[in-house]
This record gives C-alpha cells, structure tokens and sequence, in this order.
C-alpha cells in the first residue's frame, strides 16, 4: 500500500507543478517543467526509472523477509509490519539510520488496539491511494471517464502501461 500511497502523492505533487530546486541529472540538466505525471514519467531517463524500480524491489524483497524480531505475515506475523533495518550478520552490512516503519519511534507507547486501529487506517488509505491513481490515469488515458475529473487532468497520449521507452522484455523474447 505504501508505494500506491508514493504514486498517488507523487502524481498530484507533479500535476501541481512542484519539483526540487536543484539538478535532476548530474549533468546539471533541470527537472522538467511539464506538469502532466505521465508525460514527466516518459521523460525520465531509463537510468533513473531502474534506479526507482531497484528500490521499490528492494524493499518488497525485505519486506518478504523473516528475521528474528518479525516474522512473515504468512508465518503468524502481523500484515503491514515491515522489518526493522539492523545491522550485522542478521541484517543489512551497511548501517541505516531510520527504520521504515515508525522510524521516530512514535508508536512505541502506543496500545495494542491503537495500533490495531492505525493498521486498519493505512491499509484503507492505501486502498483509497489505489482507486486515486487508477482514477487519474483511467481519465487521462480515456477523457470523460472519470466524470469527476473531466477539465481537471490533462490528457495523455502515451501507454501508461509501460514503463520504460524500450521494451526490454520484448526483446528478450524477440520481439
């Protein structure tokens, strides 16, 4: 749910024209001042979208993980709960400052059922983040329908479904 949380927050940050005030490329090369999502997305160097997707991996790679303070989900532990980032032979050889899950520690004196109730509100949101991106897409892809977002998203030419400009799984495949 959280990367349909990044998606949706990060589609109306780009159709709000907000970007980082410094270089998209090493290069110095600006970040774009297109502010249709999609299009931004097909202007992103192929380089730059392995990047993302290798973290996106990585973390759902981590997140499958047992380690000795969390088990899998499917293993008795809890949906939503995502491993700690330790350091040394049970965790990452590298030192991380942050957990990815509470990583201010606010929930610690939490009770059980406000956790419990806070779990329930993130995968709702996480549900709603869904249907809000599929919602925006489905009516830049096809105008007018999504009625509610007709004359508020801009329209998009490109295939939405695929992510890179060349397609390297077809051409594994010899296509």
């Amino acid at each position: 749910c959280s990367s349909d949380l990044f998606a949706f927050v990060g589609y109306l940050a780009h159709a709000n024209g907000f970007k980082f005030p410094w270089a998209m490329n090493m290069d110095g090369t600006p970040f774009p001042d297109n502010t249709n999502p999609p299009a931004l997305w097909d202007q992103t160097s192929d380089d730059a979208k392995w990047q993302i997707f290798s973290v996106i991996g990585f973390l759902e790679v981590w997140s499958e993980l047992s380690t000795p303070g969390n088990k899998h989900y499917m293993a008795g532990g809890r949906p939503g709960d995502f491993p700690d980032f330790v350091s040394g032979p049970e965790g990452l050889p590298h030192p991380v400052p942050f957990n990815f899950y509470d990583p201010f520690q606010l929930s610690k004196n939490k009770t059980a059922e406000q956790k419990e109730r806070g779990l329930i509100v993130e995968i709702n949101n996480g549900r709603l983040a869904m249907i809000g991106i599929l919602g925006f897409l489905a009516a830049q892809e096809c105008p007018g329908s999504v009625p509610f977002l007709t004359n508020l998203v801009q329209p998009y030419d490109g295939e939405v479904m695929a992510p890179f400009t060349q397609n390297y799984l077809g051409m594994a495949a010899g296509m």
